[in-house]
């Protein structure tokens, strides 16, 4: 499954892992959510509801690109630069192409569906 990305001109992909807490994001799908920077390598969006957080485990190959799911806040993180992996995150994707797409800055309208 591909999930597609849409904020500021930008529009981009992921290939989604096959784990509960990817399946219950896509139960979400469409998604109209906000797309905002933080810290100094994520971008974040807040979801409607926490997603099942039972397709957690380790992540053995961190990668700036990476979507996760935040168990702490109940969020997406958007990695466009390197982070360690830690026990209150859960691989959703890898994105397909560069992260340029993530180092557009600020706040932002964030579309969220399924590439057909």
């Amino acid at each position: 499954m591909r999930l597609r990305c849409r904020f500021a001109d930008q529009d981009f992909s992921y290939a989604l892992q096959d784990n509960a807490t990817a399946r219950d994001l896509i139960s979400l799908l469409p998604l109209d959510l906000t797309i905002e920077d933080f810290s100094t390598n994520e971008k974040l969006a807040h979801l409607p509801r926490r997603l099942d957080e039972t397709g957690r485990q380790p992540i053995t190959d961190e990668a700036p690109g990476d979507l996760c799911y935040f168990r702490g806040w109940g969020n997406l993180a958007f990695f466009h630069t390197g982070y360690t992996y830690r026990d209150d995150l859960i691989l959703l994707g890898k994105i397909a192409g560069g992260v340029a797409p993530l180092l557009v800055k600020g706040t932002h309208p964030l579309r969220l569906d399924l590439m057909s």
